[in-house]
């Protein structure tokens, strides 16, 4: 029972001082595999790992290409039925697998996400008119979650796989986990958050020391957006979403231009909604109600 083959990926940009930090707690975890996607440093971290870690595994990006393609690369390259994702920052304690293996006993479980010590699961919520995620109660108990941080979670990934991974329509960052959360559910699949799965998260990999304040929040803003666009099938949300968009506009005009900026990408989102839309056993209605409470 519970004889998974684990691999652990790890996305990596100018991770060196985190590698030199943090590897030993990854390699504490004994898994089968440990694989650092670099995407194409600039510092000498895969020089690092090959001198002092010869056995781990490295995919190398000649450019770089993303949080998103990194993991999906990672992902591909993975040879275990249970792939553990890690941001460099994160830390994981040792008898981690102890505790989050087992739920994939249950082949409906896609996903457990890690228990960081100041967050929970994540719980979302359909409210005036769009989606808003947020941190649930704290508890001691096994939870669902919404989705599966994209920094400290273990997926199976067969399911992994047949979602095809991140969606990279939300480059440069933001919104891809919860995307994939979403799916998983709306096919049926369970998420949760497994409190006695403790990881340690110094925080040290911030967005904000490569971009502005406002150009995250206005990939954050769009990338909601996205998200609704591409995900939601149900007529009442939809209509209640399209009111809540114009007066939004109306009453900031300046959210228009991140309207417009997910408008450009309308292409690629509607095979996409049409594809969510055929493959979906679970409405959208179900999926907030379970997390209405």
């Amino acid at each position: 029972m519970n004889n998974y083959k684990v691999s652990v990926v790890i996305p990596c940009w100018n991770g060196k001082k985190l590698l030199e930090k943090n590897l030993a707690a990854v390699l504490a975890l004994k898994a089968d595999e440990v694989i650092v996607v670099d995407d194409a440093s600039e510092d000498d971290s895969v020089a690092f790992i090959k001198e002092h870690h010869p056995q781990i595994k490295i995919v190398s990006h000649r450019e770089n290409l993303g949080f998103a393609k990194s993991c999906n690369d990672g992902f591909v390259a993975s040879a275990g039925e249970i792939i553990i994702l890690l941001n460099l920052d994160v830390l994981p304690s040792a008898n981690l697998l102890n505790f989050v293996l087992p739920h994939f006993e249950d082949k409906q479980v896609f996903a457990v996400s890690f228990h960081e010590q100041q967050w929970s699961w994540g719980k979302i919520v359909w409210k005036n008119g769009f989606i808003e995620h947020s941190a649930g109660e704290k508890t001691n108990h096994l939870h669902i979650s919404g989705w599966a941080s994209g920094g400290s979670a273990a997926f199976n990934r067969e399911i992994l796989l047949e979602l095809k991974g991140f969606d990279l329509l939300y480059h440069p960052f933001y919104w891809e986990d919860l995307d994939l959360g979403y799916r998983a559910w709306k096919r049926g699949y369970r998420i949760v958050w497994e409190p006695k799965a403790l990881v340690e998260h110094k925080h040290e990999v911030s967005i904000s020391s490569r971009y502005s304040k406002g150009y995250v929040k206005f990939i954050s803003n769009r990338n909601q957006l996205l998200f609704i666009w591409k995900n939601i099938s149900d007529g009442q949300l939809i209509l209640s979403h399209s009111l809540s968009l114009i007066a939004k506009c109306f009453a900031h005009p300046g959210y228009s231009k991140i309207v417009l900026a997910a408008l450009i990408k309308l292409p690629l989102i509607i095979p996409r909604w049409w594809q969510e839309k055929t493959e979906q056993k679970v409405s959208d209605k179900q999926i907030f109600s379970s997390f209405s409470n």
